[in-house]
């Protein structure tokens, strides 16, 4: 069973994403700001983050690099609405990443 963490200040888009994985058999986490998602990192170790760049405490984006240099082996697909504007200001070559209004199917092909 894959271990997926949603970090995501979107409470409503993080209960569609976490009830679509659960029946994909998937088990499944969410934070909704850095602070929460790096505590839950830490205890739960995932192999999947779904993570959103503009949240209520820091850029997502930015602190992708640093999970990524914590945690090597989790696969971190980065969400948001403005993809093109947010490109410009990191490098983001090791990432997958979705615009918002994601699809699950979208979701589905990173787990």
């Amino acid at each position: 069973m894959k271990r997926i963490l949603i970090i995501d200040d979107e409470k409503d888009l993080c209960t569609i994403i976490k009830h679509f994985l659960i029946k994909k058999n998937c088990d499944v986490d969410i934070a909704h700001s850095l602070s929460e998602g790096y505590h839950k990192l830490r205890l739960r170790k995932p192999d999947i983050l779904l993570l959103d760049n503009n949240l209520p405490d820091g850029k997502g984006w930015l602190a992708a690099v640093e999970i990524k240099r914590k945690y090597p082996n989790i696969s971190i697909t980065l969400i948001s609405a403005y993809r093109d504007k947010a490109l410009c200001n990191y490098d983001l070559k090791e990432f997958n990443i979705l615009e918002k209004p994601v699809s699950l199917s979208s979701i589905e092909q990173y787990i």
